[in-house]
């Protein structure tokens, strides 16, 4: 999949999210930032973190299939984008993700008694319905996915 995102300038941009933090539900993310305006954000260690835009870069997401098939090894990266008062910002996003009738799940070779399985399987298909239906808030849909393990 592919989508471009257009965010127009707004006088109060405190006042309204570009696009509320959430994980992408792909397994990568490939993102081209056309204006080099500054406006997507990480999360890490609990704070946002400004992606610098860099001209003719691409910038890498692990998305939550990613973390999923690789039992949490690769965590997928939680983001939002945020509007500014004076410059526009164009973005195009493109989704890498299995076939809708594949099965996702930790990969085998990665289960072991050491490190039993973090997520269920699932139909890919199941999953992406699953992930519209939530609402866009951080990694709901990846939680969904967890196994709870007793200790």
């Amino acid at each position: 999949m592919m989508r471009m995102n257009y965010y127009p300038p707004c006088p109060e941009p405190e006042k309204v999210n570009g696009l509320t933090n959430h994980s992408d539900p792909s397994a990568l993310t490939i993102l081209l930032q056309l204006n080099e305006q500054h406006g997507l954000q990480i999360r890490k260690d609990g704070m946002w973190v400004p992606v610098k835009p860099l001209p003719n870069a691409f910038i890498v997401n692990v998305g939550d299939i990613l973390e999923i098939i690789t039992n949490g090894t690769y965590r997928s990266v939680e983001h939002r984008a945020t509007v500014n008062c004076e410059k526009e910002r164009l973005s195009f996003a493109t989704f890498y993700s299995p076939r809708e009738d594949a099965v996702i799940g930790p990969s085998p070779p990665l289960i072991t008694d050491q490190t039993p399985p973090q997520f269920k399987s699932i139909r890919v298909h199941q999953y992406f319905k699953d992930f519209f239906a939530r609402k866009l808030e951080g990694k709901s849909n990846r939680d969904n996915m967890k196994i709870e393990h007793p200790n």
